[in-house]
């Protein structure tokens, strides 16, 4: 059985096999050992976290490593499973090479079925024994014994080596470290603690264990050497570069910890990361480069390979001193320069850094998050393929251009910011009371994000990932998470993080019903419906569209959704949760920065669930049509649903009373989503229908679109939002405090709803007639007035007091004396533009012009062109030339322009003319 099909719980237990406890107390003083990649894992770790016996793949070979070689005899047990072990990997041979200097070893297997040979290494073996002293002139032969499917067992502890050789890099230089590295292994510096350690049933974790394997004072004196500072300023936008491998370690940051350049140990090789390839051949970047390609060439003076297409790279990496040519990946390269855009030989890359190889890579990840939405950048952009084993993952977010201090070496977890360091840092603070210092605490913020992102990497048979996964999965349960809400606000960095990060423990961890109720507290029970059945009728345009279920899902409930055929791998989605805003930049939280959950549909049966819970949507694709299919919900709380002609009053008697928290009122055109106590009152659902259709066909009036929406529009009220106190989109999201103005129609018909309105003019703006930023907030206004006066019967100046007579002439004259600067034509001013235009020539010429631009081909991009067109497309629609009026305002009106409009009648008095 190979490693493929056996799992590292299986191989660990296979290893441990009627070992119950290790007694480690002495003579012998372990090194601890270093575990990175995803293959390596610990068999024997102490309760400081250090690692003192581990094992791991590499190829087809499997190695076992023991942090001292007496624990070749002390153990006899546990070294004959690991010889067991070792003969299982795809090796035919069951003959077990054993070193003189282990020849204990051979003498314990006399009654073993194993056949022992004592002498150096030759082919044959099916297992090698060795100390980690003795490896040196075979590590060529050992790797590649590994790789074709050989097994290694090797003991040995690194301390007095280091103690010997001050100057020499342990990680590398170390014998053994030359071998076992390759299979993410390495016997550190630092000595194991003692003890009797008991053997757990599953691969033992720690949050001690979550530390930095390294010191890289050196590798960043050798890096930065007449480097003291890294100009990320230009056209070129980075990538933040996540820094979690123990062996991994920030270079260039920004202010606030986000790391562009980083760099790690992997195997006998090393990797430099930068996250843009345009800075790989930048001249200002010279002296790092230079030096990077050094401390990856580590001293070979070998040829150094730059992707073809980096020809820059390539110019500026021909000064180092070392051979370079451009070229595609060789294994015979000392270095290969390369860009992350290309998962192509992503297994080649990393055995050739793992035999000793430098990877010097560039390239960012954002345009591909920004171009596969729903997508998990750090398991599908194809760089991660080749840096997350590494210790090194690009995500989807960009970073400000700047020019950014270099690091001082040996300060770097300090003055700087290590995901690993803070991470254990921060389980410290909330389990054992230990005190973070100022600069810590201001960045579990960040931490709070780098590890959900970690966390979406989903490594559940990588060592490194798994102990970061128990360690915030055991805080979780040592602490549980704020119970936010209106009246209890999360302000705490600390309560930040906890908040954020329990949601994504809550995703990823191997038992999360075991984990919920540390989470939600005082969970209400709610009666639930059985099967219920949703007939799905849809015909969608330009984009997706949410369909209602009228079902909620309480938090951490799990349904099965049975989905008809013509659903199923077509791009539908199902979503869970109305509040989609991420809230997670606002200092203070009144819930959780993300709390919806989609789930895309692959199956014909699958089950879902939030821990959050929320209302079930089904999410249709755009330009879809599906007529008459069902989909049956195995179980799901029913919610409070009043959908036009369909809910009777009868019916909405009894729905109202629904025990969901979330409510919908889903109309001709509009659908509402609001807090189930905005409605459980409400007596007459009609009045509240006839209110929005009114409101809804003014939009469309005004914006000479049909009266039926290709898309409904919809509210959603929340505690909290991303930005302002409204804002346009799909949904419209606005505070959970103006949700009862939506329910009433009275006060909507005597005073207004200006702010929702508003939020749907944002959404009728089209770029072709949009100024930004001068008109963003100001055409959106066009239908606030137009729909209060036209369809609520609330004159303009009682809709909005900037509207009064009095302000609007204040504001046209204050622009006329002060210059008429474009530069202050936005808003409230920008809109008497529009205002004085309407007020001359009526709504009808408005609807004219939307009208034109439907089908108008050919819009120029930029504001000049545009404004240009506006005038004479609005000279077109009133038979009037308006360009002395546009010129009046500021506006860059051109020569031809005013040509094309000089044989119409000139609207000369217009009420700028009076400002001279």
């Amino acid at each position: 059985m190979t490693q493929t099909s056996m799992s590292r719980e299986e191989a660990y237990s296979a290893l441990m096999r009627g070992v119950k406890e290790l007694d480690l107390n002495g003579p012998n003083i372990p090194s601890n050992l270093v575990l990175i990649g995803d293959q390596a894992f610990p068999l024997a770790m102490n309760a400081c976290g250090q690692v003192l016996m581990a094992a791991s793949f590499y190829g087809r070979g499997r190695v076992v490593v023991l942090g001292h070689e007496g624990y070749l005899t002390a153990f006899p047990t546990l070294v004959e499973n690991a010889l067991t072990w070792l003969t299982g990997s795809s090796c035919d041979s069951t003959t077990v090479g054993v070193h003189q200097s282990c020849k204990a070893v051979a003498d314990n297997l006399s009654h073993s079925s194993l056949q022992p040979k004592v002498g150096s290494f030759c082919e044959g073996l099916g297992v090698y024994v060795t100390d980690a002293y003795c490896v040196g002139p075979e590590v060529k032969e050992l790797v590649g014994f590994l790789k074709v499917g050989g097994g290694l067992l090797i003991a040995g502890q690194a301390c007095s080596w280091a103690e010997e050789h001050p100057k020499q890099n342990t990680l590398q230089g170390f014998p053994g470290n030359k071998v076992s590295s390759v299979a993410g292994i390495y016997f550190s510096e630092h000595l194991g603690e003692l003890g009797t350690l008991p053997v757990p049933p599953q691969i033992p974790s720690n949050w001690l264990s979550v530390v930095i394997g390294k010191d890289f004072k050196d590798d960043l004196e050798f890096l930065l050497e007449g480097v003291t500072e890294f100009d990320i300023q230009g056209g070129a936008i980075f990538s933040e570069v996540l820094v979690h491998g123990p062996l991994a370690f920030p270079i260039g940051t920004t202010k606030d910890g986000r790391a562009f350049l980083a760099g790690a140990y992997y195997g006998q090789g090393r990797v430099i990361v930068i996250t843009h390839e345009g800075y790989l051949g930048r001249e200002q970047m010279s002296p790092f480069m230079l030096n990077a390609v050094r401390w990856l060439d580590e001293g070979r003076n070998g040829l150094v390979g730059v992707l073809p297409q980096l020809g820059s790279a390539h110019t500026l990496l021909s000064k180092s001193g070392l051979p370079c040519e451009k070229s595609g990946f060789r294994k015979e390269l000392s270095v290969y320069v390369c860009t992350s855009y290309s998962d192509a030989q992503a297994d080649e890359i990393q055995d050739f850094v793992a035999e000793g190889g430098g990877l010097l890579i560039g390239g960012h990840a954002w345009y591909w998050a920004q171009t596969n939405p729903g997508h998990n950048t750090m398991t599908e952009y194809a760089g991660n393929h080749i840096l997350n084993k590494m210790g090194l993952s690009l995500m989807g977010n960009t970073l400000d251009a700047g020019c950014y201090k270099a690091p001082v070496p040996g300060k770097t977890c300090s003055e700087g910011f290590h995901f690993r360091h803070l991470l254990r840092r921060f389980a410290g603070h909330v389990t054992q009371g230990e005190t973070l210092t100022e600069h810590e605490e201001a960045g579990l913020k960040k931490l709070g994000s780098d590890c959900a992102n970690y966390l979406h990497m989903r490594a559940h048979d990588c060592a490194s990932y798994t102990s970061v996964l128990a360690m915030l999965t055991d805080v979780l349960k040592e602490t549980g998470i704020p119970q936010v809400c209106h009246s209890c606000p999360v302000i705490s960095a600390k309560d930040h993080l906890l908040l954020s990060v329990g949601a994504q423990v809550y995703k990823v961890c191997q038992d999360p019903d075991a984990l919920l109720p540390y989470l939600i507290k005082d969970q209400p029970m709610m009666p639930a419906l059985s099967n219920a059945r949703v007939r799905i009728n849809c015909n969608t345009a330009g984009g997706e569209e949410w369909l209602s279920t009228g079902l909620f899902l309480s938090p951490g409930m799990r349904t099965y959704m049975a989905m008809p055929p013509q659903l199923v791998n077509q791009g539908w989605k199902v979503q869970i949760g109305c509040q989609t805003d991420n809230i997670g930049n606002s200092n203070e939280l009144r819930r959780a920065p993300v709390v919806h959950e989609r789930f895309p549909i692959d199956s014909e049966m699958m089950q879902v669930w939030n821990l959050w819970g929320g209302l079930l949507y089904l999410i249709a694709p755009p330009k879809t049509q599906v007529e008459g299919v069902e989909v049956i919900i195995q179980g799901a709380v029913p919610a409070p649903y009043y959908k036009t002609g369909v809910t009777t009053p009868a019916d909405w008697a009894v729905l109202r009373t629904a025990p969901s928290p979330w409510a919908e009122m889903e109309f001709e055109n509009i659908i509402l989503t609001v807090h189930s106590d905005v409605v459980r009152g409400l007596d007459r659902p009609d009045l509240v229908a006839a209110l929005w259709d009114d409101i809804m066909r003014g939009v469309a009036d005004l914006a000479s679109v049909p009266a039926k929406f290709p898309r409904k529009e919809r509210f959603v009220a929340d505690v909290q939002i991303s930005h302002g106190f409204m804002h346009a989109g799909y949904p419209i999201m606005i505070q959970s405090s103006s949700a009862p103005d939506l329910m009433n129609p009275v006060a909507a018909r005597s005073s207004g709803l200006w702010g929702a309105i508003h939020e749907l003019g944002h959404n009728q703006q089209r770029g072709v007639w949009e100024f930004p930023s001068h008109t963003t907030e100001c055409t959106c206004n066009l239908w606030s007035v137009y729909v209060h006066e036209e369809v609520l019967g609330v004159k303009r100046d009682q809709a909005h007091p900037n509207m009064a007579l009095a302000n609007r002439q204040s504001r046209a004259e204050g622009y006329a004396k002060g210059g008429r600067n474009l530069a202050s034509w936005d808003m409230w001013v920008a809109l008497e533009t529009y205002m004085q235009l309407q007020d001359q020539f009526g709504w009808d010429a408005f609807k004219k012009v939307f009208a034109a631009y439907h089908t108008m081909q050919n819009v120029p991009n930029d504001n000049q062109g545009k404004m240009n067109l506006y005038a004479e497309t609005f000279s077109l629609a009133v038979n009037r030339n308006l360009a002395p009026f546009f010129k009046a305002w500021g506006w860059p009106i051109e020569p031809a322009t005013e040509e094309k409009l000089s044989n119409m009648p000139v609207w000369s008095d217009h009420p700028m003319a009076q400002y001279g």
